[in-house]
């Protein structure tokens, strides 16, 4: 399927891309290329394919959780640069 330099603007004008007259030429070979490769693909039976959202199967390798020890408080605050009780202190970011 052979784009039209019309076409080929159109598009970019729908991206919002500049292109110039070159570009133009070179855009309308490559994409009427990329079309003409789909136009190959839909000729392939795929009635038997089942749908996918991923081409490999996915599976998570998150661990379980486990109950581990963990810091005091104090040593989880031993290195703030500013404490207020069991707190760290910091500069107000926004003014109300």
């Amino acid at each position: 399927m052979a784009l039209s330099r019309e076409e080929v603007r159109h598009i970019a004008l729908l991206a919002r891309v500049g292109v110039t007259e070159e570009e133009v030429e070179r855009f309308r070979e490559q994409l009427s290329n990329i079309l003409e490769n789909f136009q190959a693909l839909q000729k392939v039976d795929t009635r038997d394919v089942p749908a996918t959202g991923h081409a490999i199967e996915m599976k998570n390798v998150i661990r379980p959780d486990e109950i581990a020890a963990s810091l005091s408080q104090d040593d989880a605050l031993a290195n703030a640069p500013r404490r207020e009780g069991e707190f760290v202190r910091v500069r107000a970011v926004l003014e109300f």
